[in-house]
């Protein structure tokens, strides 16, 4: 294997090679074309001359052979890939701009900017979790932003597949990344928990809120040990301002024992999106560090964090979904509702990380002014949040897996199905009347949610011996109210 002599102008499987964008240490990036794409194109070639680091060989495999298997806005596309016979190199997609390592001069951000950058990071770690991937090497300089704004995620040299071979832990004992970002269960051999990822964003959104890291710059192997028994500073004892919503969510994606963090991306992602629907603890308002016989007993009596069996990252996901449950609160609903919290409360008692969204619809008049408060004056949109969550009491889920919206909108199944595109929803619950004319003839609700989600739905229908009872019910009245 010699020593790559690529220049400009060289022809590489039908890429031209142009100019030399970028020369790292494991890795050079050329700008290339291609007569049959149109895509502005770069090509990854790696340092393969004698005395490199071997890491940085197997770190490309990796590269190679997760690169065509990702798809999404928020990765490169991939367009080929050689083999180290003749030349190694991957040819991906060039995202215009620069990568988020550009703006660490302008920290600390502002929070709702930094609020908005970190939910745009975890919608992109969410949707690469979704295809079996774990970054493991989340930082400013592997983030960059398309123009139409979303996320990409650059730099799979580390990463783990759930599916393929990792040839990083298979080949060597230490573990590779980036010091100020890596989980405390990467420091013990674990590279299989999505959950590592979220840590890595709580560093790096710590770190553009406070404008230092949480746990310094130290990238020595002892240095950074010290976190699977030391917590940061909280961000309220370094700024007084500090919104404790915020806190909540960076202390918790910042906790030692992965089970702590939020299950999924999706579910941070969510929190992010929903700040005024945290659920705040303890951590929330927090201005020291845990107290030292909390860290002693860490050290000396041995860590929650621990090497485990290998786990199926898909079937992590899949036990943390977000299920949204969309309710009408009218009282003619009654039955719906109650066969929607019956079914609700079964998938919730199956997926004990699973959070469930509870939505509501005003719906508003296409020509027709709204207004506010109803016909005794009480606010709507007020009592549609009361309604969802006297709903919700009897299945007595915590806080950090309940949360609350009313939506407002002419089309109450375009308000649900934009709902669930926007919040990562795994699974929708909604329920349906029985048949009229009308629904017939216009469609229902439920209907189009279920034809055009993105996810999976279940359409709830009160159970068929409860509704023969009503119209039972109903006869018996009738002779009632004609003596009356």
């Amino acid at each position: 294997m010699g020593k790559s002599s690529v220049q400009p102008g060289a022809i590489i499987d039908g890429f031209t090679v142009g100019e030399c964008v970028h020369s790292g240490g494991m890795a050079t990036l050329w700008s290339v074309t291609r007569p049959d794409i149109t895509v502005p194109l770069l090509m990854k070639i790696p340092r393969v001359s004698e005395g490199e680091d071997p890491a940085a060989i197997v770190s490309f495999e990796m590269e190679q052979m997760i690169m065509p298997r990702l798809s999404g806005p928020h990765v490169p596309a991939c367009f080929a890939t050689g083999d180290f016979a003749r030349q190694a190199y991957v040819a991906i997609e060039r995202i215009a701009g620069k990568t988020l390592y550009s703006r660490l001069s302008e920290r600390p951000l502002g929070y709702e900017e930094a609020r908005v950058i970190a939910l745009k990071i975890a919608t992109a770690l969410a949707d690469l979790h979704r295809q079996n991937v774990i970054h493991h090497d989340i930082k400013p300089s592997s983030i960059m932003f398309r123009p139409s704004g979303e996320a990409v995620l650059i730099d799979f040299g580390l990463s783990h597949h759930n599916q393929l071979p990792d040839l990083l832990q298979e080949e060597f004992r230490l573990p590779y990344g980036t010091g100020p970002y890596m989980a405390p269960e990467r420091l013990l051999g674990v590279r299989d928990d999505p959950r590592s990822d979220l840590f890595s964003l709580g560093v790096l959104l710590y770190f553009f809120t406070i404008g230092e890291r949480p746990f310094g710059e130290t990238e020595t192997l002892r240095g950074m040990r010290r976190r699977l028994w030391r917590d940061p500073q909280p961000p309220r004892r370094l700024r007084g301002d500090y919104p404790p919503w915020l806190q909540e969510i960076v202390l918790r994606c910042l906790e030692i024992e992965p089970v702590w963090r939020h299950p999924t991306a999706s579910q941070l992602a969510f929190d992010l999106a929903h700040p005024d629907q945290v659920k705040l603890t303890a951590r929330s308002e927090r201005l020291k560090r845990d107290p030292i016989s909390t860290v002693w007993r860490r050290r000396f009596n041995g860590n929650p964090t621990r090497p485990k069996a290998k786990s199926d990252v898909a079937a992590q996901l899949a036990s943390g979904p977000i299920v949204a449950v969309a309710l009408d609160t009218a009282e003619e609903s009654a039955a719906v509702n109650e066969a929607l919290r019956v079914t609700a409360q079964r998938i919730m008692a199956t997926l004990p990380s699973a959070r469930l969204a509870c939505l509501n619809v005003l719906k508003l008049g296409r020509i027709t002014i709204d207004r506010t408060l109803d016909e005794e004056g009480r606010n709507k949109h007020v009592d549609g949040l009361v309604a969802l969550r006297h709903w919700a009491s009897p299945l007595k889920l915590d806080e950090n897996r309940l949360t609350v919206h009313v939506l407002e909108a002419v089309d109450p199944a375009s308000s649900i199905l934009k709902f669930a595109a926007a919040n990562h929803v795994d699974h929708i619950v909604i329920g349906a009347r029985q048949n009229s004319v009308l629904r017939t003839l216009l469609g229902s609700v439920s209907a189009k949610v279920a034809a055009e989600a993105p996810c999976t739905v279940t359409v709830v229908r009160p159970p068929r011996l409860a509704a023969l009872q009503g119209v039972e019910n109903a006869d018996r009245k009738k002779p009632d109210e004609a003596r009356a």
